[in-house]
């Protein structure tokens, strides 16, 4: 083992800034960690220019682009966001996650506070969760009827089909994570008093109604593939700097930005 870890190569960058401080930031001392750490930060600052790239084209083309994230409850959702947009002009961006309805709201068309945050020539939303809430997080947790979800899974492709018909770019990305690691991230929460406000009501509920979750997932897929929609990218998320990667990798492969453009 140390022979494959120590390697000339591995050594330097565990000799590099970012090493030494991916090394005794945690202990025990993991060499292989470390490692990893240092190739993902590498590879980031690499994606992170060609975000800006992405985003310089928006800029200059008044292209309009949405990125939905979907997925289970701590499956880092808000850290890809943060990843992904870190690097980016924000007077270009805004990322929206909604709270719960109003009472006024409740009353209205369920899309329309959606169509509200629709993005502007030369924006690019990022939904921390969407209008997707109503095909899994709502029907799951009592929060909708059966009729308004059945509403809804029969509306949301001709919605989105009017969103790419009007010229706006739309990414959908789930972040899947297993049971066992929803637990273990739902303790780190839990025992952290700078993260404790991030538990909610909904999320002390999602190991219990796990299966409950799996199904309207399922449907949700099988709904956007039978309507021939834009279907979810699948993003493993049980090692989070993985998944950040396969996040900005998927979003600079859908969105056809001129990649020889000048920042």
């Amino acid at each position: 083992m140390e022979e494959t870890i120590f390697t000339t190569e591995n050594l330097k960058k565990l000799n590099s800034k970012k090493g030494l401080l991916a090394l005794f930031r945690k202990e025990p001392l993991n060499y292989e960690k470390a490692i990893r750490y240092v190739d993902y930060e590498k590879k980031l600052t690499k994606y992170q220019v060609e975000l800006i790239k992405l985003q310089t084209w928006v800029i200059k083309n008044n292209k309009r682009v949405i990125i939905i994230f979907e997925g289970r409850d701590a499956a880092g959702k808000g850290g890809a966001i943060r990843r992904v947009t870190e690097k980016m002009n924000p007077r270009h961006l805004r990322i929206i996650a909604l709270p719960k309805p109003t009472e006024v709201e409740k009353t209205q068309w369920y899309f329309q506070r959606y169509v509200n945050e629709l993005p502007q020539a030369g924006e690019i939303v990022f939904f921390d969760r969407s209008w997707y809430n109503r095909a899994v997080v709502e029907p799951v947790n009592g929060f909708c009827t059966q009729e308004e979800y059945e509403i809804f899974m029969k509306q949301v492709t001709n919605f989105e089909s009017m969103i790419i018909e009007s010229g706006i770019l739309l990414v959908k990305i789930y972040m899947s994570i297993s049971k066992t690691e929803q637990e273990k991230r739902f303790e780190e929460i839990k025992s952290d008093p700078l993260k404790q406000w991030k538990m909610t009501k909904v999320d002390e509920q999602a190991q219990k109604l796990w299966d409950v979750y799996t199904k309207y997932k399922k449907k949700m897929f099988l709904n956007t593939k039978e309507k021939g929609a834009i279907r979810f990218k699948v993003i493993r998320a049980n090692r989070k700097t993985t998944a950040r990667v396969g996040v900005i990798e998927h979003i600079l492969k859908k969105i056809p930005y001129d990649k020889s453009i000048k920042v």
